[in-house]
């Protein structure tokens, strides 16, 4: 398999190409950290765009998977699009020009095929959930009848893909670099907070284990 998408005008980044890269290995890590992804396609009426969990298949990258069953209803919307974003920081400039934001992007295009084999449906979900939550899965009702028929899973392999990355420091002209004012970069992380039970619940249930280390790691040593 090579290291690197074959670039074409689809995946050819026109804005600050020198942050783009087309290697397989950005791009999966990217598709691997983000939980969450927008699907940009085009039904019969309109082009919309949509927002999906996404399962990128350890052993299989070339092929991950959206939850969803909107793009089944709007029947052929291929060819698809999708996109992740991950914030890592926020970028104070002395101008107001040049602030930014520090980010790792994908975006991958090729068509989509409903997946309608039930067996095959219910291991994505149970990927799906575990990827959420190790250890999820073992823990709750898993989907019936109905429910799966009503959870579309679409499979997408990766035909063409580039990655976008900004680190750093912010970019200012020379002539404002001695203004006085505070520039840098202000780092974002995505962390668990303390686990919240639901209110609802009708009897107590003990917190389990895989969420106790995520409680743990907030507590005081």
């Amino acid at each position: 398999m090579s290291a690197v998408f074959e670039r074409t005008k689809r995946n050819k980044v026109l804005r600050k190409p020198a942050r783009a890269t087309a290697g397989k290995d950005e791009v999966y890590r990217i598709v691997d950290k983000a939980l969450y992804c927008h699907v940009a396609f085009a039904s019969r009426t309109a082009s919309r765009s949509s927002s999906r969990q996404h399962l990128c298949r350890g052993s299989d990258p070339a092929a991950p998977r959206l939850v969803g069953q909107r793009m089944i209803r709007h029947g052929d919307c291929n060819p698809l699009c999708v996109t992740m974003t991950l914030i890592d920081g926020i970028v104070l400039a002395r101008s107001a020009f040049n602030h930014s934001v520090n980010y790792r992007s994908a975006i991958l295009f090729g068509n989509g095929e409903a997946v309608t084999n039930p067996e095959a449906k219910m291991d994505a979900l149970e990927r799906f959930t575990e990827r959420l939550m190790p250890g999820r899965w073992d823990d709750i009702r898993w989907p019936d009848r109905k429910e799966l028929k009503a959870t579309g899973v679409i499979a997408m392999p990766i035909e063409s893909a580039s990655a976008k990355v900004r680190t750093g420091p912010p970019v200012d002209d020379e002539p404002d670099m001695q203004l006085p004012t505070w520039a840098g970069v202000l780092p974002l992380r995505q962390l668990f907070g303390a686990p919240v039970a639901d209110p609802n619940a009708p009897v107590d249930v003990a917190l389990p284990g895989y969420l106790e280390k995520y409680l743990e790691a907030r507590l005081p040593s």
